[in-house]
């Protein structure tokens, strides 16, 4: 009667076939955490890369416009210097830098900016200087609105 009351289901044999497989997942969090910090970083670097001369540009509405190649950038900054990429250039030296640069080829995009102090007639010369050399593609850059919150 003692025999019939004992509880089979812990006599160890079911303990015996257990034992403790190796763990094989690949713990991901920290990578992950690397990539967003890297992630992070690029994109606050990136907007300093692409321009080295300071303008404070006007705000339009206009949508961005497409481009397949890399445009040639001209900036006016509010002291009326003209700077063709990087570097300072005089307005009558301007068209002979461009063709050097574009290697004669008038079909490549070239985008003016200009700081809001600049006067319109110092804009409208230097546009005017780009056309005369024989380049068609020229548009003015104009600061992105920040979209509203409703």
């Amino acid at each position: 009667m003692a025999g019939g009351l004992l509880d089979n289901s812990r006599n160890g044999s079911s303990y015996r076939g257990r034992r403790y497989k190796p763990m094989a997942e690949i713990n991901v969090t920290p990578l992950v955490d690397v990539m967003l910090v890297l992630l992070i970083i690029f994109m606050v670097t990136a907007p300093l890369i692409t321009s080295g001369v300071t303008v404070n540009l006007p705000h339009a509405n206009a949508q961005p416009v497409n481009s397949d190649a890399t445009p040639i950038t001209i900036s006016v900054n509010s002291a009326g210097d003209i700077y063709l990429q990087n570097s300072k250039v005089e307005l009558p030296n301007l068209v002979a830098t461009l063709q050097q640069i574009s290697k004669h080829n008038t079909d490549r995009r070239i985008f003016v900016r200009g700081d809001t102090s600049v006067s319109y007639g110092t804009m409208l010369r230097v546009m005017a200087t780009i056309t005369e050399g024989g380049f068609t593609k020229v548009a003015l850059l104009a600061q992105q609105p920040t979209p509203s919150k409703p």
